[in-house]
């Protein structure tokens, strides 16, 4: 069920070709099916990191069960290293943000994860 939901001031060329790579990425670093991984990208052009308009992105990871604090580091080494190559975006000037909202917080095929895990 991972969602990754990136935001970014830097114009790509083909927009699903980076999301359909990005998607396999995520699989393969959170442990997660692909099937199960949700990826977006919005080109937002006023989006501003330290008050300038150079290469800066926001990424949000939403999963369930691998976000902590040993998993982050990796995730960000990683992902860092991803969009610096793909995007240009130095390190400094990106945020990510990590959360894990608990199974019964995230509604699926009509119910939520909580009863489908049979734990909340």
């Amino acid at each position: 069920m991972p969602t990754l939901e990136l935001k970014t001031n830097v114009k790509v060329a083909n927009p699903k070709e980076l999301m359909a790579d990005f998607a396999k990425l995520a699989a393969d670093l959170l442990g997660k099916p692909l099937p199960s991984i949700s990826t977006s990208y919005t080109y937002n052009e006023t989006l501003t990191f330290a008050g300038t308009f150079d290469p800066a992105f926001i990424l949000n990871i939403t999963s369930l069960g691998n976000i902590n604090p040993e998993a982050n580091e990796t995730y960000s080494q990683k992902l860092f290293a991803y969009f610096g190559e793909k995007l240009s975006v130095p390190h400094d000037r990106a945020y990510i943000t990590f959360i894990d909202p608990g199974n019964a917080n995230i509604g699926f095929k009509s119910t939520h994860f909580g009863i489908i895990f049979g734990k909340n």
